[in-house]
Order: C-alpha cells, then structure tokens, then sequence
C-alpha cells in the first residue's frame, strides 16, 4: 500500500555548504536543485501521496534530507540524534510536525542515530554502523522498536555515507544492494539484486508499494529491476547527489 503521507523540506539556500564525507565538494546551482526538488515533490503527488513541505529550517545546509531526523514504524515515530552538530538543530521542527500524527520518542546524545542509516524491510530494521550512526544509536533504536514487535540487524558499512546509500529494498523479499559497500552476509534469506558495476550509487532507490523511484543516470539498474517486472519511475536529482544525498533522503513516508 503506497504511504499516506510524504514530509519533505525545501531546498535551503545554504545547500553548498553542506556536510560532504565521500564525495569532493562541488558548486550546486540552487535553482536547479530547488527545481528537482520541486519535481521530486510532484512526482509523489502524481502517484497518490500527500506530501508535505516544510521551509523554517533554511537556516540549515542540509535541510533537505529529512529522512535522517526521524525513523517511522506504524504510528510510532523515533527523532533521531544526528551524527553532526550541524544538523542536530534540524529536529525540532520536524518533531513538531510528525507530532500532530504519530507518538514521538527521541534519541538523545552520546547515541547519534540517522536515518539514513535505517532500512526496514517487514519486521525488520537494519541498522547501519557508520560515520553518523554509533553502537548506542543502535541500542536507543532496538529499545524503541523491538517492543514494536521489530527486530533490529546491526550492519558494517564501508565507503557510503549511510546504509540506505548502500541497499534499499525492492519488496520484502528482495533487496538492491551494492556488495562493494556493505556486508551481504547480514541478508540471508533475501533475494539480492545487485546494481551494475559501472553504477556504483545506484542502490538507492524510493519504494512506493509496486513503483520503485529510480534516480536517472542509472539506466542499467533500472534495466535490471524492468527483468523482474517492476515499474520505474524516473526521478532526476542530480543536482542534490551533489550534496551527498539520495531520493529517499528527501522524504520521510508514513
């Protein structure tokens, strides 16, 4: 079932001062990031989402990438601790918000958890240990979900800056993944579809119920999720992948 709601942010004019960690840094035209984001946004609408943007944390450089600030299971939501002092102040108002529709709890330091960094696939959380997420965010997140009725998989990453940069899920059964970028053995029992070798950073992709979001530059991907019958669904954010971010980065579905 495709989720109800979408909340997303506007594209902050300080956008080219964001935190970078595997990418070198580059100009960003913020017209055409603002655009894509923009079309990001009406794409959803057209296949039956209500989407929601925000715009008072333009303060912050990364304001964008909602889906670090808050992990979603059912009516529950958990607003996360961020890896970077730059954008702890993020939460707030997206607590705010996620407040008027599900039941908050809230990760507090030392743990930093991202968002980024969790993949729920069924009943399961997998959880990335990276450079923004550390072993107590995983513990604040297995106390919040396992009384959910989730369990929570721990995962290494390496050379991505989230987990969800590298794997995402197609279905509950089948998994995109780049095996250069995280530990495949954490996935037993899934199907794994891996993304063409020329296409490193094409594991990220925005799942809404049978439409898989794929970002356009990734033609050989996409050509092997159509193999299975899939539909895609073209977004172009190139502009933002500038700013090391990824389509589902842009959103927090629930």
């Amino acid at each position: 079932m495709t989720p109800l709601r979408a909340l997303t942010h506007q594209v902050s004019p300080q956008i080219g001062q964001c935190e970078l960690t595997f990418v070198g840094r580059s100009a960003i035209d913020l017209a055409l990031a603002q655009a894509q984001h923009r079309h990001y946004c009406e794409t959803l609408k057209a296949l039956g989402v209500e989407v929601i943007t925000l715009s008072g944390n333009a303060a912050f450089a990364d304001a964008c990438f909602v889906e670090d600030t808050a992990i979603v299971a059912g009516q529950a939501a958990l607003v996360t601790s961020m890896g970077v002092a730059s954008r702890r102040g993020e939460t707030p108002l997206i607590a705010q918000e996620l407040g008027k529709y599900l039941e908050l709890s809230q990760v507090k330091l030392p743990a930093t958890l991202e968002g980024g960094d969790v993949l729920r696939v069924g009943q399961t959380f997998f959880a990335g240990l990276s450079s923004r997420t550390n072993s107590a965010g995983i513990q604040a997140l297995k106390a919040w979900a396992e009384p959910l009725g989730y369990r929570v998989v721990a995962i290494e990453t390496a050379a991505s800056l989230h987990l969800k940069s590298a794997c995402t899920a197609i279905d509950d059964e089948t998994l995109l993944l780049n095996p250069d970028w995280v530990d495949t053995r954490a996935f037993q029992g899934f199907e794994l579809i891996t993304v063409a070798p020329e296409e490193p950073a094409a594991a990220n992709l925005l799942r809404l119920d049978t439409q898989l979001c794929v970002q356009t530059g990734f033609p050989r991907t996409a050509e092997k999720l159509q193999a299975l019958g899939r539909s895609v669904v073209w977004m172009d954010t190139s502009e933002l992948s500038k700013a090391e971010g990824a389509l589902t980065c842009l959103s927090i579905l629930f």
